[in-house]
């Protein structure tokens, strides 16, 4: 299970909530989750971005 670390300060643009957000990494993807409504967004790293075609979403990146 990946390691969660909590942003002071921010909201949760679904319920509101402040300080309630959490940030994980798995497979150089970025998860920010809200422990209260588990409302999730995600974000991968530049080089990621780089090999996802648009119009696709990232599962994750195999490196061998």
């Amino acid at each position: 299970m990946a390691k969660k670390r909590f942003i002071a300060g921010a909201t949760c643009p679904k319920c509101h909530a402040m300080d309630t957000m959490a940030l994980t990494k798995e497979n150089d993807v970025e998860k920010v989750t809200c422990v209260n409504c588990n409302h999730q967004m995600t974000q991968p790293e530049e080089h990621v971005s780089v090999q996802v075609r648009k119009n696709e979403s990232v599962i994750g990146v195999f490196k061998p």
